[in-house]
């Protein structure tokens, strides 16, 4: 069988680092948006972080954002255009610290998007900082002696943090180190996105990623990371489906 490069996406060279999880996570969105016909309805959100480049790989609209603000301003896109098929794409430093604000209410309103959260437990663009994903123990620039529950406290987990609020239709945590996850967290792209065509609700995908550079290992070291202790902290599964 021949793979072909989805219409969703660009032919760019990537800036992404070997081993990174981005690239993964972009062919099953652009796999989705083929599948589901909705290119040309799409609309996408860039973030600051690893992905600010959106809109060198995504053959769609794509409008950059200020740091943290991509629920905000989808939801801006969505209710001035409804008709539009409108997504976020964010890190965990983007969502989950200087956006945690936006991402709650957004999702505490029902707005009618769909958030891909791509968790690599670190700050990947501006060096390695802490993140709010990282996990006790782990190792950063800013912890060197790895993150403490005294000090830093725990790692947040977004997925359990959003199962609480009214307003959120769809919530899945998947990840993209085994085969056997690509698979699955295609399926729940997909359904995050079928949901925003249905009107049925926020959705978000919270995608478990590799990042080798800032975490100082090599790439199968990294797959490794994600698999024996990220996905302890961070469970895979459904955490909330009103459908």
């Amino acid at each position: 069988m021949e793979f072909e490069r989805p219409t969703a996406l660009l032919e760019s060279l990537t800036h992404y680092c070997p081993g990174c999880g981005h690239g993964i996570v972009h062919r099953l969105v652009a796999e989705v948006i083929d599948e589901l016909g909705i290119r040309e309805r799409i609309i996408g959100t860039a973030p600051v972080g690893c992905a600010v480049l959106l809109y060198d790989y995504f053959n769609v609209d794509v409008i950059e954002c200020a740091h943290g603000r991509p629920p905000a301003v989808a939801t801006g896109i969505k209710r001035v255009l409804p008709d539009r098929i409108v997504f976020t794409y964010q890190g965990d430093g983007d969502l989950a610290a200087i956006g945690t604000s936006e991402t709650i209410h957004a999702a505490n309103r029902g707005e009618n998007i769909t958030t891909i959260f791509v968790n690599n437990a670190v700050y990947g663009m501006t060096g390695g900082q802490m993140a709010p994903t990282t996990l006790l123990g782990q190792s950063t620039t800013t912890t060197p002696a790895g993150r403490g529950l005294n000090h830093e406290g725990p790692p947040l987990r977004v997925c359990e943090l959003l199962a609480s609020l009214d307003g959120v239709t769809y919530l899945e945590r998947v990840a993209v180190s085994t085969a056997k996850d690509i698979i699955k967290a295609r399926k729940a792209i997909r359904k995050a996105f079928l949901n925003q065509v249905e009107s049925k609700g926020y959705s978000l995908v919270e995608v478990l990623s590799m990042c080798p550079t800032d975490w100082k290992v090599s790439p199968a070291q990294a797959v490794d990371f994600v698999n024996h202790e990220m996905k302890k902290v961070f469970p895979l599964g459904v955490y909330k489906d009103g459908n």
